[in-house]
């Protein structure tokens, strides 16, 4: 899969990824002698990002921990890329005066630790080796105010149990809007629902899986729904209750993307 964020020190690097959840201060939390993580509150205390390529979030702390990266290049012991969700300028600095190439504007959400990554700081792209991107779509029904789940039967491949809006797969050529219209009717017996909303794609990462989610509001007049072997249950909920349930990942996301600035009948956007 390739990752497009923003480029802000040029350069490439390719090496094993080293994940942190937590943002970094260079100064006090890395060994500038060794690259080692020093800092016992961090995920990745212990951990050693010399020859590595290391994501996360942002930084922090004081301003000479753009020295302590430059140290890091001078001992040899630096990462060959740095990935951010959003880069700040402790860290922007010390990049571009180390020769480090840094991408941000990153859901880093979708990387691991141990994932082979190319970073490219010029095209701002970051491409993730053995992951497959496969893109879907999720069309959520609204009747009355109410929101249409389905429970996934044990008969699908993938996240049975769990409930969901009504997907498909969306193949090469397909239109979105007109793949989610065929899924509604083949899955639920509903034809000719109305389209509210497009949402922006929301991504998902299952190990070597990047799902890319195209979301997909639609209006239906009656809340009649015949399922096909796909689901063994189904309810109308309002949009509060969704978290209540055990969804599919970022199932929520992929709701908020369409609901957006439209005002729904039980007052709630």
């Amino acid at each position: 899969m390739i990752l497009k964020g923003r480029g802000l020190s040029k350069g490439t690097g390719e090496a094993n990824l080293i994940v942190s959840s937590e943002p970094v201060s260079f100064l006090g939390g890395v060994d500038a002698k060794s690259g080692r993580i020093i800092d016992e509150r961090s995920d990745v205390f212990g951990e050693s990002i010399a020859g590595k390529v290391f994501a996360f979030p942002s930084g922090k702390g004081s301003t000479v921990g753009s020295y302590v990266l430059y140290g890091l290049v001078i001992n040899d012991c630096a990462p060959v890329a740095i990935l951010n969700e959003r880069s700040e300028v402790v860290v922007t600095v010390g990049v571009i005066i180390s020769g480090i190439p840094l991408v941000d504007c990153l859901d880093l959400s979708l990387l691991r630790t141990g994932d082979m990554v190319e970073v490219n700081g010029d095209e701002g792209s970051v491409n993730v080796e053995g992951v497959e991107e496969v893109h879907v779509v999720t069309s959520f029904l609204e009747n009355e105010g109410k929101i249409l789940l389905l429970k996934r039967s044990e008969l699908v491949g993938t996240y049975q149990g769990m409930w969901a809006g009504i997907s498909g797969y969306l193949e090469k050529g397909d239109e979105a809007v007109e793949r989610a219209v065929i899924e509604i009717e083949e899955e639920v017996g509903i034809s000719s629902p109305r389209l509210l909303k497009e949402g922006k794609p929301v991504s998902s990462r299952d190990e070597n899986t990047l799902w890319v989610v195209h979301p997909f509001l639609f209006h239906v007049d009656s809340p009649k729904v015949k399922l096909d072997w796909e689901h063994k249950e189904h309810k109308w909920i309002p949009q509060s209750q969704i978290p209540e349930f055990e969804t599919v990942p970022r199932l929520i996301k992929a709701f908020e993307a369409v609901v957006q600035g439209l005002r729904h009948e039980d007052g709630e956007r």
